[in-house]
């Protein structure tokens, strides 16, 4: 290696601070008067335990509500229904992980290791309500009376002061669940939330998930023999989703069945329950049909408000549909080649802009992500009198909250990290303090557009590196839909910089189906995942080395998790010629193990495409591995489980490929674990270099 060493201590330090996110303010709620600000916040860059917090306007000041150390000192044990929830969300913290509040943010409830908590927000009291039941999910009504909550597969309803809790919707069977959202809700739609208060309190409406048509499939845990196997239901692609519907389920014990065409619409995506009208989405089996419902709580009877159609498939945008305060329907939808934000029935923002989500909509504006450049998402602000405004100032990319003539912007760029401002008007009054610790490496990142189709990439050198000198080249991809790499923001690129300081030139690209381009690019891919995925790095890497002759393109190797593990192993399978080794974590090796939602989307049903799902698979080219590949996997995967691993390795064994899999004992698809964290940083490393050789070698 040459030059000054890089730090050895980062891949503790990006365990510790779980990936530099603990000490960030996150999860914001504006009082709708503009009062209050709530958010969570863990103590210190390496705290993992979030405590609730509060920003009282307008004066400014900063208070904690609640800390999990002071309620509940020490860790307890988190329901199941809790633990699969935060691994659908890929929460990294503990302690107060989310929290909910009364419509005047008077008063909020949150659950902290399966008990229940309530908190004035006036007076400053916390308190533990005597529920013995582990507790998920609890949510207050708006008048600020009543908190519901799960606990295993039932609603239940508790008073403020504990005096009353009872049971509002039980399971008729095994395997039906009320109030929780089902595997492709949390995973694949966006939906996390299984039940809705109405606007008074008087009612909510109940999402009922019967699964038992569903696969059931079992993880074990192989290094406790002893342990008993875990059994979920998996709609595994062809196969038979949940069956959800809904209820308005009234305090009396009342309960109205909401109708819709569930044979054509099996996908219930998001609920709305607005002053002036209740809207569901839904969307059909093979996505390509989107509709926005009304729903008549007192009836049960649904009409169409509007329809998204497409010969490939919809798509699901966060944040709508909504409601200004006057009654325009807020909503998304593609036209003329770009995601519109659509009021009133009307495109308000321009082709050339591609909207990303929906955050918020006060009275009568739209807070709104979009990009107008593929590597920045900027937060912008739409209303009938002020048009758009763009609200951050420097390219980056941003997220934001509004309520009440009050807007939190939170963001990063590619010079330095996260930092969170807040605005009431368009005059900054606040910044919440970051508690994050400083990155010990310095990203030195150049984004570039190259090749015909403009893909948009990244290259990151040593910190040492001298202009000239032969560097083995590291691809570090996604490379897959739903997903980018290539952000102009610093914290994208640390761990890739601590790849390039162990003595890498590391290329990062985003091809054909990645977000932020537009419907048109996105469809590429559509009954095609495996091809334009690869060809896109492997020409991606070419144009850069025409710039960079300091790559050596003799010395190639790959890594990536979950749809980067399996563009990985695809790329050392398929053309090794380019590829010299390679890293896959957490692959989908065999494309019918995987969810009904998301490969049904991009390759059809494998009963009327069978021969797109053989083609994207992996299995069949197990003979042609020639290269060296580590696989890696979590054994407690629930996501993309560990078969899809040892699918590959047994067919490989067969073959007489040599190769290596490593196991990770009890680790989910997000990995939590601070050391294996660590090492497993150390280990890609440490086989990368000893198949492509260090720096100068040949």
């Amino acid at each position: 290696m040459c030059g000054v060493s890089p730090p050895a201590d980062f891949p503790e330090q990006y365990a510790r601070t779980r990936r530099f996110t603990a000490g960030i303010p996150r999860s914001f709620t504006i009082a709708p008067d503009g009062r209050r600000l709530l958010f969570l916040r863990s103590l210190s860059g390496t705290d993992a335990r979030s405590s609730l917090w509060a920003l009282e306007l307008p004066g400014a000041t900063e208070r904690m509500v609640a800390s999990p150390d002071e309620l509940r000192p020490g860790e307890g044990t988190v329901p199941a229904e809790e633990a699969t929830r935060r691994e659908r969300a890929r929460e990294r913290h503990s302690g107060i992980v989310a929290y909910a509040t009364d419509a005047a943010v008077a008063n909020a409830c949150f659950a902290l290791d399966g008990a229940l908590f309530a908190a004035d927000l006036e007076g400053g009291r916390v308190w533990r309500l005597p529920v013995d039941q582990p507790v998920v999910d609890p949510r207050l009504d708006p008048t600020g009376s009543r908190i519901a909550y799960v606990s295993g597969q039932a609603l239940y309803l508790v008073s403020m002061d504990g005096a009353e809790n009872k049971s509002v919707a039980t399971p008729e069977f095994e395997r039906i669940s009320y109030g929780l959202a089902e595997h492709v809700a949390a995973e694949e739609l966006g939906r996390d939330r299984g039940f809705w208060w109405s606007p008074d309190g008087s009612r909510l409406l109940v999402a009922r998930a019967d699964t038992r048509k569903v696969r059931r499939w079992q993880i074990s845990d192989p290094a406790d023999p002893e342990r008993p196997p875990t059994q979920f239901a998996y709609p595994v692609a062809g196969t038979e989703n949940a069956v959800v519907t809904l209820h308005v389920i009234g305090l009396d014990g009342t309960r109205i069945d909401v109708e819709w065409d569930r044979a054509a619409f099996e996908y219930l995506v998001a609920v709305t329950w607005h002053r002036r009208s209740l809207l569901l989405t839904v969307q059909s089996r093979d996505q390509r049909r989107l509709q926005v419902l009304e729903a008549d709580p007192d009836t049960g009877a649904t009409s169409v408000r509007v329809e998204n159609t497409d010969p490939y498939w919809t798509t699901i945008v966060d944040g709508v549909p909504d409601l200004t305060d006057s009654g325009d329907l807020v909503w998304s939808s593609d036209v003329d080649g770009a995601r519109r934000l659509i009021v009133a029935g009307a495109a308000v923002t321009p082709p050339q802009m591609q909207v990303r989500a929906v955050a918020d909509v006060d009275r009568e504006s739209v807070l709104f992500t979009a990009s107008t450049e593929p590597t920045e998402i900027d937060l912008w602000r739409w209303s009938a009198d002020g048009g758009l405004v763009r609200l951050n100032e420097t390219p980056g990319v941003y997220q934001g909250r509004q309520a009440g003539g009050v807007t939190v912007l939170t963001g990063q760029t590619i010079d330095r990290g996260q930092r969170t401002t807040v605005l009431v008007g368009d005059r900054t009054v606040a910044e919440l303090r970051s508690l994050a610790e400083e990155p010990t490496v310095r990203p030195r990142v150049e984004l570039m557009t190259v090749g015909a189709l403009g893909l948009r990439a990244a290259l990151v050198l040593p910190s040492w590196h001298v202009p000239g000198a032969s560097l083995p080249v590291l691809m570090d991809p996604y490379g897959g839909p739903a997903m980018q790499r290539v952000l102009a923001a610093r914290d994208a690129y640390l761990v890739s910089q601590w790849f390039a300081d162990q003595g890498f030139a590391v290329v990062v690209i985003d091809g054909r189906g990645t977000p932020g381009r537009g419907p048109d690019w996105e469809r590429t891919i559509h009954l095609a995942k495996s091809s334009p995925a690869l060809e896109d790095q492997v020409e991606g890497l070419q144009r850069i080395a025409e710039r960079h002759p300091e790559l050596d393109l003799g010395r190639v190797g790959i890594r990536g998790w979950s749809y980067g593990g399996y563009l990985a192993a695809l790329a050392v399978l398929r053309r090794p010629d380019v590829f010299g080794a390679a890293v896959a974590g957490a692959p989908v090796t065999d494309q019918r193990l995987y969810d009904t939602h998301y490969q049904e989307r991009y390759l059809g049903h494998p009963d009327q495409h069978p021969e797109v799902y053989d083609h994207d698979s992996l299995i069949a080219d197990a003979p042609k591995l020639s290269r060296p590949l580590l696989l890696i996997h979590g054994l407690a995967d629930d996501n993309v489980v560990v078969a899809h691993t040892l699918r590959l390795s047994a067919a490989l064994l067969a073959a007489g490929r040599p190769h290596a899999v490593l196991p990770l004992p009890r680790v989910t698809h997000s990995v939590v674990d601070e050391e294996v964290s660590a090492n497993l940083l150390r280990l890609e490393a440490d086989f990368l270099l000893r198949s492509l050789g260090p720096p100068g070698g040949q």
